[in-house]
């Protein structure tokens, strides 16, 4: 039975943070995108981070795979993510005083 438990309480807790964030997500007003995009670039930096330390702790051959591959999905996200922010916030800059 302890072996069930370990198994799906990864996928329960999986589930239930995908769940949640869609419902936090999508109560947010469209004004809000911005600030938003750059507290989750933070979160994904972290999640960068502890895909390293699982990485650094693999000991097999597929522990190592599924970590680099975690590293790099990580890094392409945070990555990502810092160039869709900017693309929006210049999006907000005025373009008075900007000659063409």
């Amino acid at each position: 039975m302890k072996q069930v438990v370990e198994f799906f309480s990864p996928i329960y807790i999986l589930m239930l943070a995908g769940f949640l964030g869609y419902e936090i997500i999508s109560k947010v007003p469209v004004i809000l995108h911005t600030p938003l995009m750059s507290g989750t670039n933070f979160v994904h930096g972290i999640v960068l981070v502890g895909a390293m330390v699982a990485l650094g702790q693999a000991e097999t051959g597929l522990e190592k795979f599924i970590g680099f591959l975690a590293v790099l999905l990580g890094a392409g996200n945070a990555v990502g993510g810092y160039f869709v922010t900017e693309r929006m916030l210049e999006m907000f800059k005025s373009s008075k005083g900007q000659e063409k």
